[in-house]
C-alpha cells in the first residue's frame, strides 16, 4: 500500500482528505505521523507555486526507497478579489502585515473596497493542490465563488468567512454551518478535481 503524506498537521484537514480518498489504497499520514518536521517558506507569487514548493521540499526529504512508495499532497489557499486584481491572494493570511490577524485583515479588505458597488465586489476562495510521487505530478485548482460584503456577517468560520457571501449557499460563510461550507468549499472542490485525475490514471493502468 502506498503512503500518502499530507503536508499538514491540521487534524481537521487530514481527516477531510482521508475521508475523501477512502476509495483509494493509500495509507494517509500527517507530517507528524510520518516523522517529518519541516517548515517550508511559502514565498512564491501564486497558490500553485507555494503548493508545489511545499510538496517538492517534503518529497526531497525522503530516502530513495521511501520515494518509490510515497506520495506527498500539499495545498495553498487564499482569497482573490476581482476588483483588487486578485489580492490579497498569497498574502491572504498576512494582508494587514501581521500573520493570521483576522480582524485587521478584514478591516483592511473593507477599506480597500470602500465605495465599490456590489456588482464589482466579486471574489473567490482558491485552493491549489499538488500531488507528487515517483513519475507523478498532479496539479489541480478548486474555487468557491462569491462576493465581498460591506460588513461582517456572522461569527462562524475563520479568516475572511464573515465577509464572503457564497454564491452557492446564498449566505455568508460566517453564518453557514461547517457542513454547508464544506459542501461548497474550495479545498473540497480541489480534492474532487484531484480524485477525477487519480481515477483517470487508474483507468489507464487497467488498459
Amino acid at each position: 500500500m502506498k503512503r500518502l503524506i499530507i503536508a499538514s498537521n491540521n487534524a481537521h484537514k487530514v481527516k477531510e482528505i482521508k475521508d475523501m480518498l477512502k476509495d483509494f489504497h493509500f495509507e494517509v499520514l500527517s507530517l507528524h505521523d510520518a516523522g517529518i518536521d519541516i517548515e517550508v517558506e511559502e514565498d512564491r507569487d501564486t497558490f500553485m507555486g507555494n503548493a508545489y514548493k511545499k510538496a517538492s521540499e517534503i518529497y526531497e526529504t525522503l530516502g530513495e526507497e521511501e520515494r518509490a512508495n510515497t506520495l506527498v499532497l500539499s495545498d495553498d489557499s487564499g482569497l482573490a478579489v476581482d476588483h483588487l486584481d486578485g489580492a490579497p491572494g498569497v498574502y491572504s493570511a498576512r494582508y494587514a502585515g501581521v500573520a493570521h490577524d483576522d480582524g485587521r485583515n478584514n478591516e483592511k479588505l473593507l477599506q480597500e473596497l470602500q465605495g465599490v458597488p456590489e456588482e464589482k465586489r466579486g471574489a473567490q476562495f482558491v485552493t491549489a493542490m499538488v500531488l507528487l510521487g515517483k513519475d507523478l505530478d498532479l496539479r489541480v485548482l478548486g474555487e468557491a465563488k462569491g462576493r465581498i460584503l460591506t460588513e461582517l456577517t456572522g461569527t462562524g468560520g475563520f479568516g475572511y468567512d464573515p465577509l464572503f457571501y457564497s454564491s452557492d449557499l446564498g449566505k455568508s460563510f460566517g453564518v453557514a454551518t461547517s457542513e454547508e461550507k464544506n459542501s461548497v468549499s474550495h479545498r473540497g472542490n480541489a480534492l474532487q478535481n484531484l480524485i477525477k485525475e487519480l481515477r483517470k490514471i487508474e483507468d489507464r493502468h487497467r488498459l
